[in-house]
């Protein structure tokens, strides 16, 4: 007789796929999202994949994670810990007790579980689960891989094809014990395997055995219950962040009435932009695949010239490659969006971690004096915002923009609502019109910029380059044009600062602590900053999207609490920024730089004793 199972009901849940790279727990994740978003749930996802490029399977370098975070209310972050492991192996147990929630469920492939794979993982003994001191939790050992070989026993596929699908079989039990529907996730694996019908029902079919494998349980299982909440009306869908910037950018060139082109080079974390828009020929984009960084940013700035919407893609060691590039879009006065999706470095670091590496190095990291605008997004939904803006900017004010995402923003999802195109602000072009008054450095208002001539322009012919040029575009070595135009340029991009909001806070609006932030980082103080008011204490928070210029009132907000604390995952690049441009105030740092998200729990932690001192 089947045991009635234990119904656990919660406002938010987090869950943890983790096992070897090859395991699918990536595809498992999405899959369990895209079914979380159509019951009414708000989620946030973070996909952790190991820095290694194919590391021996059964280790703990080798470990692939997708942890996704749902609940009835606004979901900020993935979450510190989760509620629930799914382990493929034991390494997987190995890599993530740490990140274990107490008396947490793990849901484990007990067919894993030999002498072998003990020893890969490098544990001591045979029971992995005392060793790390996973006692009080609720261990369920499913044979997963068993499972998966007994559902497609009659199938024609070989045992390697067969083991594919053995995430399948995690999914459905996960889907039963959440209550998500599989019909969402039969439609996915449609679209992904449609072209490959025996795959295709191969990953159906396992699905199902899972789901019913749930079910039928002897052993008392936990349901976890997590209501849908109210959501605003709208068309939703997952989306990436890196997707995000991509569609941002569609939008920005739609509403400019010019192409976009995109000349990039492949590197983690930032190569799915690529993919995404060089999926989009329907709507006008071009992309190019270069040969190295330098050539993807001088092919984007030469579609600039050519009266595009120019962009570049990359992370820090591409960034760093294009900084010549981009001193050349300075001196020349073309739009030109630059994004940095940020990872650990230096050099090639930790390709696959997240990290808010390059701040310096997009505001200083070229040669002479060549300021740019700096924007970084918070969440990857508004990734397409700040893509979009970012394009308004360069656009507009005829210079270049970077864009700062990471791979925590890039690689994880939310729920998006699709906004309308004519709810998006408009996008002047600055086309030179009078053949009479034009000339190449002429700058006709206030906002310092110069007019925008496309070569076949009859009339508008002219000269603009590398080289220091004077207001006709001829090129001058004259000391005090070159101080003139050094001090034009700079002083456009601090007139962005008409694009750039006020600063506004989150919390209190004046106390005892203000907690200072900016990019990737959003969610986990906006929480931790919740958590301390609801505590009683007067703590606000401060986070920037618009990095140069600064909002207007900075100084302002900042002088509003007795305390000031700079969070960040680096060793203080914000901070020092800080520190050089707003001197009066003192600042004390929260750094963080392993590679992985902040911790709430870290981060109010640090603040009650700041508040205590």
């Amino acid at each position: 007789m089947t045991k009635e199972s234990k119904v656990i009901e919660l406002e938010e849940v987090a869950i943890r796929f983790s096992g070897d790279s090859g395991d699918g727990m990536q595809l498992t994740g999405t899959l369990f999202s895209d079914a979380t978003a159509l019951v009414g749930n708000d989620f946030s996802t973070f996909p952790d994949y190991p820095s290694e490029i194919r590391a021996p399977q059964g280790t703990v370098g080798g470990v692939s994670g997708f942890q996704v975070h749902f609940g009835k209310n606004k979901i900020n972050t993935p979450g510190d810990k989760a509620h629930v492991l799914v382990a493929m192996n034991p390494a997987a147990i190995k890599a993530n007790a740490k990140f274990l929630m107490p008396s947490a469920t793990i849901i484990y492939d007990s067919d894993s579980f030999t002498e072998k794979n003990f020893q890969k993982a490098k544990f001591a003994t045979n029971d992995p689960f005392t060793e790390l001191g996973l006692i009080d939790f609720t261990k369920i050992g499913v044979p997963i891989t068993s499972l998966t070989k007994e559902a497609l026993i009659d199938s024609d596929m070989d045992n390697k094809a067969v083991l594919r699908s053995k995430n399948m079989l995690a999914l459905g039990l996960v889907s039963w014990i959440f209550n998500r529907p599989l019909e969402i996730i039969e439609e996915a694996l449609a679209a992904k395997f449609g072209k490959n019908p025996t795959v295709l029902q191969s990953n159906i079919d396992v699905l199902h055995a899972g789901y019913n494998y749930g079910m039928n349980m002897e052993h008392e299982t936990p349901q976890y219950l997590v209501p849908s909440g109210e959501i605003e009306k709208g068309i939703y869908r997952n989306i990436s962040g890196n997707q995000a910037t991509a569609w941002g950018f569609i939008a920005a060139a739609e509403k400019a009435g010019i192409e976009l082109f995109l000349g990039s080079y492949p590197i983690t974390p930032a190569t799915d932009i690529l993919h995404t828009l060089s999926e989009r020929k329907d709507l006008g984009v071009k992309t190019f695949q270069a040969e190295d960084e330098i050539a993807g940013i001088c092919s984007a700035i030469g579609a600039s010239y050519a009266g595009a919407l120019g962009i570049t893609t990359t992370s820090g060691p591409g960034l760093a490659l294009k900084s010549e590039a981009i001193g050349l879009a300075v001196m020349a006065e073309l739009p030109l969006v630059v994004v940095d999706v940020q990872r650990g470095g230096p050099s090639t670091g930790l390709p696959t971690k997240t990290e808010q590496s390059d701040l310096m190095q997009s505001l200083w990291g070229r040669s002479g004096e060549s300021p740019v605008v700096v924007l970084a997004a918070s969440s990857p939904s508004d990734c397409f915002h700040y893509a979009y803006m970012a394009s308004k900017i360069a656009i507009e004010r005829m210079t270049p923009v970077i864009l700062l995402t990471d791979g925590f923003l890039g690689n994880g999802s939310e729920p998006w609502k699709i906004p309308s195109m004519a709810d998006m602000p408009p996008i002047t072009k600055r086309m030179a019109v009078s053949q009479e008054t034009y000339k190449p450095y002429r700058r006709p208002d206030n906002t310092l910029a110069r007019e925008w001539a496309i070569p076949g322009m009859e009339g508008f012919e002219h000269r603009i380059g590398g080289l220091e040029k004077d207001e006709n575009g001829a090129v001058s070595h004259v000391p005090e044009n070159h101080q003139l135009m050094c001090e034009l340029r700079a002083e456009k991009v601090a007139r962005c600062v008409d694009f750039v909001p006020n600063l506004e806070t989150k919390g209190c609006t004046e106390g005892d602590v203000l907690i200072v932030g900016w990019g990737g980082t959003f969610g986990h103080l906006v929480s931790a900053t919740r958590d301390l008011n609801l505590l009683g204490k007067k703590v606000g928070l401060a986070h920037f999207n618009y990095i140069n210029p600064l909002p207007a009132n900075t100084a302002d907000v900042f002088s509003k609490y007795k305390k000031i604390v700079v969070c960040e995952l680096n060793l203080g690049q914000f901070v020092s920024y800080l520190r050089y441009m707003l001197p009066q105030f003192k600042y004390l740092q929260y750094n963080k730089i392993q590679g992985m998200p902040f911790a709430v729990e870290d981060i109010k932690e640090n603040v009650l004793k700041i508040l205590e001192d």
